[in-house]
């Protein structure tokens, strides 16, 4: 009886899980414009103007991305995590670019240790 319980209440717990993060997953899944870039490192007027007048980023349902970010991304993928407080963004050689996210139905901050990113919706 003891195991059964445990059982329903791991499928509970799994469900919950995904669920929140379908729910922030679907709040990023659109095109995104960069429109804001604050450095915590140093960081050249000339990257920081290129990364504000490429900066694009856009997510798909099926958890791809396509953009320019500090380099063009083509193919990338995305891993949103935490209850859409964690963002892992893999460009198509696979480097990964974590990220803390807040993500509102305009906006998108992604806050690494290098900088912080805001974005607003297309």
């Amino acid at each position: 009886m003891k195991k059964s319980n445990l059982f329903i209440y791991v499928i509970v717990l799994l469900a919950v899980l995904m669920v929140s993060c379908h729910k922030g997953r679907n709040k990023l899944v659109n095109s995104w414009k960069i429109t804001n870039v604050e450095a915590k490192l140093p960081l050249s007027d000339s990257l920081k103007n290129e990364i504000l007048t490429k900066g694009t980023l856009t997510f798909t349902e099926d958890g791809h991305v396509t953009g320019y970010l500090q380099s063009e991304i083509t193919d990338g993928t995305f891993v949103l995590s935490k209850g859409g407080k964690s963002l892992v963004i893999k460009d198509e050689t696979g480097t990964p670019y974590p990220c803390e996210s807040t993500i509102t139905s305009d906006k998108l901050i992604l806050e690494s240790k290098e900088m912080k990113i805001t974005l607003d919706k297309i």
